[in-house]
């Protein structure tokens, strides 16, 4: 797999790289500081496999270089980072097709869990659009399914979507990791999958989260 990191700082592109590289050995990555270095890799490069983009470059149109980029790579999924956590802004980038938006300021466990999911296919949806419910895209929140989990149940599957590790779980519900672990091996029953990474790719699919 190969990954461009598209930031002004170098301290964070290689902060990202590192987490990458923790979660994948096997990674290829490459960098770039600026749009049109972006797009010279891009062009060059033709089987990059993610594109991770700092939406807040000076010099950017968010909507429409997400376009171009479609446009000059159309097999290379893209991830918004930003420092914005307003979600009429999320949901915009999420509604170009992005594969996750991802706030700067995301702790790292959190910041791990998303590159982890997005690496396996998933798409990463942040904390303040599932806290305040937002519809964006293919959002179905009337699932079938939906219906037959528990609010319990529910939640845990919000939290694993955050990336969040058990104890987090267990510390944000107020309930022992025993009894996380009872909801989580309850829905992987439910959505028929074998761990948490499918759980959250599956529940997208579906429309749960």
């Amino acid at each position: 797999m190969k990954v461009l990191i598209t930031d002004e700082q170098s301290l964070f592109r290689d902060g990202l790289s590192l987490r990458l590289k923790q979660i994948n050995q096997d990674i290829v990555i490459l960098q770039s500081s600026s749009l049109a270095e972006m797009q010279k890799i891009l062009s060059k490069e033709t089987d990059i496999d993610i594109l991770i983009l700092d939406i807040d470059l000076a010099e950017l149109n968010a909507t429409e270089i997400i376009s171009k980029i479609k446009t000059l790579a159309p097999n290379t999924k893209i991830v918004a980072i930003s420092s914005s956590e307003d979600t009429r802004n999320i949901k915009k980038i999420l509604s170009c097709g992005v594969k996750g938006y991802i706030p700067k300021r995301s702790d790292s466990n959190i910041l791990s869990g998303a590159l982890k999911l997005i690496l396996d296919g998933g798409t990463y949806i942040p904390p303040a659009m599932l806290d305040n419910g937002v519809d964006y895209g293919s959002y179905q929140t009337n699932s079938p399914l939906k219906k037959n989990l528990t609010n319990r149940q529910s939640q845990v599957l919000d939290l694993i979507a955050q990336g969040k590790s058990n104890k987090q779980i267990a510390y944000d519900m107020g309930v022992s990791e025993a009894t996380v672990k009872l909801h989580i091996n309850a829905l992987l029953r439910c959505l028929k999958v074998n761990n948490r990474t499918q759980a959250v790719i599956t529940a997208q699919k579906m429309g749960l989260i």
